[in-house]
């Protein structure tokens, strides 16, 4: 599922749109396992689709003059997609073989890979489908804790899983980058703890009012353009000012 977090503070995405749309253009593959027998829960998926991301962008590899930091670089200075596919079986252990770092939850396993050209995807992963991420909750997810990072969904969107993923990845995303220093550490440490969660209509509207990260999505798939999808909602940023 194919979309782009918004401009925040000082983040990279403030750059004129046009420059970012003259750019070469790369999207960072995720790929979900879906086992017919097995799925994932979908708040699962959602939440360490989030990790995935978040432990992808804190690695060495993707910093200063790691062997996937050109690539990240490059992806960042055009427009920030994230397209997550599903895969099986055979196909879960071939992109395995494949560059890349797999971050399991409960239930649920992604591999995250280096950003690639939009029209240069790895065989292997290209040939993998972006249909088929419906998933569901056998059960309602336990309230967040009262110190834990939410990444809060619209209420009033309805979106695929596999789209979803990649919405709850940008507002991951841009709660990293907002981060000061010091509390990205304690995050990564941590090994990031996070929810996802659906907010209450009554809410939603304050959350995005709030100054916290917002993600509107770009409308390359399923939803409107400009669709406010998911605020990133961690504690250190409640702290920031203007937060």
């Amino acid at each position: 599922m194919n979309s782009e977090p918004t401009p925040s503070g000082d983040s990279p995405f403030r750059s004129e749109s046009e420059a970012r749309d003259s750019a070469p253009q790369f999207v960072m593959p995720l790929v979900v396992r879906i086992e017919r027998a097995a799925p994932p829960a979908r708040t699962d998926a959602l939440e360490t689709s989030a990790r995935a991301v978040l432990v992808f962008l804190s690695d060495e590899r993707s910093l200063g003059e790691g062997e996937w930091a050109q690539a990240v670089r490059d992806w960042e200075d055009a427009r920030i997609r994230k397209v997550v596919r599903r895969a099986r079986g055979a196909e879960w252990r071939r992109v395995q073989e494949l560059p890349g770092i797999t971050v399991t939850g409960k239930s649920a396993e992604v591999r995250v890979f280096p950003p690639v050209p939009l029209d240069g995807w790895p065989r292997d992963l290209a040939k993998l489908q972006v249909s088929g991420t419906d998933l569901d909750d056998p059960e309602s997810p336990l309230p967040p804790g009262p110190a834990e990072p939410v990444l809060w969904l619209n209420p009033d969107l309805a979106m695929s899983a596999g789209k979803a993923m990649a919405q709850t990845g940008h507002a991951a995303q841009l709660a990293w980058w907002e981060l000061p220093d010091a509390d990205r550490d304690a995050w990564r440490a941590a090994g990031f703890p996070l929810a996802v969660r659906t907010a209450d209509p009554a809410r939603w509207r304050e959350l995005t009012e709030s100054g916290l990260p917002l993600v509107r999505d770009a409308g390359f798939t399923e939803i409107a353009p400009g669709s406010c999808t998911v605020v990133a909602d961690h504690p250190a940023l409640r702290r920031a000012p203007g937060a």
